[in-house]
């Protein structure tokens, strides 16, 4: 592990603080999206620029960035292969409706390298395209019940958002009459009325639900690495039980791969653990930043639902895509992040120990795992909701943040790119063994 600096200085973030308050004036929240500032900021940093895993804010500022636009930046910020994909493609037009070379060479590509994947259609974001398979698995069994698991997030449209956020696992409610909790003004609680709620990780419960509603499933929906409220890794032969129940029940298993396509390999999580859903529903990373969703599947599942949506795997967006795939597909990608993450992961956990403070840290490739409170991987989400130190992580990531690194709030995951490098990660662990010792301060 690298010797820390014997001196660090915190950064000066006024220009930030006075542009978030100009914001509010101006702009819902101050911010286009609330997961652009941390409940437990007072203000967010404002960026001028990125380039590889490094961002500049408009103090001068430089990090180290871990939070990769919330996972859509695999290859970092203004990667050359990138851009200048992007950029031939705009001067040649940048939304046709029409179909293109590129498209077809894209949609080819996905079915090459993802199990699942007979033939794909394509949306712009997670929702649309979570919104979409869910038509999908409805058209094809003649069935109307979603299985949904508690924690786990899968968009913001009325359907889709309940029971993502609890305070205790008492507001969650028993493990077989889950609580239905809805955190945004406005939502029509009757359009869940569809919605089965489940506890992550737990094969039995899950079991008894399918024999009591088999014939009103459509399918069961899943992170299959659990990102958003964790993250929590599936226990031995977990999704293979899921693969199994679905299987022998008429039920089609998705996989919501938002996160984790592209970042778990190439193939995403399915081709990591080696268990193939009927669905997968891919975002983020598939277009390294420029907006793309992608939905792949059986064909005889897919063409049963025609999408729509104007700017459905735009030529900017298919142009992106490929050239992250490109870059991707290079020999050695993913061994070289899992060797990042592997070191990154080690010193979170040997900070810990130095300090006298409870962690765990796992990763797998581009997904790192930090947590306080606790020195094993959790089971489910009610363990991390009763054992896991979510305030201890609050500081560490004001902490983190006053220093030069950019972590994301609250959930413990980050985000590891093809941008990184081993100086970005013992630059990492240099702030690190600076802030761990401020934790135990009050």
């Amino acid at each position: 592990m690298p010797e820390a600096k014997e001196t660090m200085e915190k950064y000066n973030t006024e220009k930030s603080k006075a542009l978030y308050a100009e914001c509010c004036k101006y702009l819902v929240d101050g911010v286009s999206s609330s997961f652009h500032v941390a409940p437990c900021e007072e203000y967010p940093i404002a960026m001028v620029s990125g380039k590889g895993a490094r961002m500049y804010d408009v103090d001068g500022n430089e990090y180290i960035d871990y939070i990769a636009g919330f996972g859509p930046t695999i290859l970092g910020y203004a990667p050359d292969v990138m851009n200048e994909a992007v950029i031939d493609q705009l001067g040649r037009g940048v939304q046709f409706s029409a179909p293109t070379e590129q498209l077809c060479a894209l949609s080819k590509k996905l079915t090459e390298i993802i199990p699942c994947a007979e033939i794909v259609s394509y949306q712009s974001s997670g929702t649309e395209a979570n919104m979409h398979a869910w038509r999908v698995a409805r058209a094809a069994t003649g069935k109307m019940k979603i299985v949904k698991f508690e924690g786990q997030y899968h968009g913001w449209a009325d359907e889709q958002k309940i029971t993502i956020g609890a305070d205790s696992t008492e507001q969650l409610g028993a493990r077989d009459n889950i609580s239905r909790l809805f955190t945004t003004a406005g939502q029509r609680q009757s359009t869940t009325d569809d919605i089965i709620l489940a506890p992550w990780n737990d094969l039995d419960t899950l079991t008894k639900i399918v024999e009591e509603q088999k014939d009103e499933i459509a399918a069961i929906l899943m992170e299959p690495y659990m990102c958003d409220e964790g993250p929590i890794l599936g226990k031995e032969g977990y999704l293979e039980g899921v693969r199994e129940l679905c299987t022998a029940n008429n039920i089609l298993l998705i996989f919501d791969e938002v996160i984790t396509g592209f970042r778990l390999s190439l193939g995403g999580a399915q081709e990591y653990f080696g268990v193939t859903p009927d669905i997968g529903i891919f975002g983020k990373a598939i277009a390294g930043g420029i907006p793309l969703s992608m939905i792949a599947g059986k064909k005889e599942y897919m063409e049963l639902v025609h999408p729509s949506g104007t700017f459905n795997a735009s030529p900017i967006s298919v142009a992106a895509s490929l050239a992250v795939i490109g870059e991707l597909e290079k020999p050695g990608t993913y061994e070289r992040i899992d060797a990042l993450g592997t070191k990154l992961a080690n010193a979170f956990i040997e900070c810990g120990k130095k300090n006298g403070i409870k962690t765990y840290a796992n990763h797998h490739n581009a997904i790192v795992q930090f947590q306080f409170g606790i020195d094993r991987a959790p089971e489910d989400w009610r363990d991390v909701l009763d054992n896991v130190d979510a305030d201890m992580y609050d500081k560490f990531y004001n902490l983190c943040r006053d220093y030069g690194v950019r972590i994301t709030s609250m959930r413990g995951r980050i985000y590891l790119s093809a941008a990184h490098t081993e100086e970005d990660i013992d630059r990492t662990i240099e702030v690190f063994e600076h802030v761990f010792p401020m934790l135990k301060e009050d």
